[in-house]
């Protein structure tokens, strides 16, 4: 006969096992989602820096850009895609040395407002957000900022002989092939922890990734690329 101390014991065991099980399982999917997550929007950032960079309509981007101290790129930005039905969506930000203009690596934030609209029509856009002050770049530092209220805002200057208003941040759109400035005032730029810590594989904050720069991915090499060639 068996010892039912030893069966109990074993059977404690097991179920101590499978319960551990249990718990560390969804923490690691989590992990390797958000790493997923992650390398996709770095992906369609690069095509969106691509299509940004190309575009006729922006030759002021291109002209400009040298003197921007980040760049946000947007690469889905949804109507009815953030939180309580507004608009939103998740993208990256890049900071430019100003000693020697290398772009970062990307650090994940996502944007949103139930207030903004996209000024071109259609229900998706990409866009982007030039900073283009210490102040704008300070800002997009800490936790979240609302544009507009925390930082100044506008429209970027689309086509021959376009003007920039004086602003903290700058808002280009593409939406159904179009390239246009974009309604942002109000909108909540807010980082993404989760993202950075699973892309990077330890604790990176946003001032490790874009200002300390002691984290690097190679996977993020072609978005980076793709960036400093919008200049060029």
């Amino acid at each position: 006969m068996k010892n039912p101390i030893t069966i109990n014991r074993r059977g404690m065991l097991a179920g101590l096992g499978a319960g551990a099980a249990l718990i560390a399982h969804p923490a690691f999917a989590d992990t390797a989602e958000d790493k997923r997550d992650a390398e996709k929007i770095v992906a369609d950032s690069k095509y969106s820096a691509e299509n940004f960079g190309g575009a006729p309509d922006l030759q002021w981007v291109r002209d400009n850009i040298g003197r921007a101290k980040g760049i946000v790129i947007i690469p889905s930005l949804a109507k009815g895609g953030f939180i309580i039905g507004g608009s939103g969506g998740s993208g990256v930000m890049l900071g430019r040395d100003p000693q020697t203009g290398v772009w970062s690596y990307p650090a994940f934030y996502t944007i949103g407002s139930v207030t903004f609209g996209l000024q071109i029509g259609g229900e998706v856009a990409e866009v982007i957000l030039l900073i283009m002050t210490e102040r704008g770049l300070d800002a997009l530092m800490t936790t979240d900022v609302k544009l507009g209220g925390d930082i100044s805002v506008a429209a970027g200057p689309v086509g021959a002989g376009g003007k920039a208003a004086t602003a903290d941040v700058l808002a280009f759109n593409r939406a159904k092939g179009l390239y246009g400035g974009i309604t942002v005032e109000g909108a909540v730029v807010a980082t993404r922890r989760a993202l950075n810590e699973a892309y990077y594989g330890r604790k990176a904050s946003t001032m490790d990734i874009l200002i300390r720069r002691n984290v690097s991915n190679p996977d993020a090499e072609g978005l980076r690329k793709a960036v400093a060639a919008i200049g060029h």
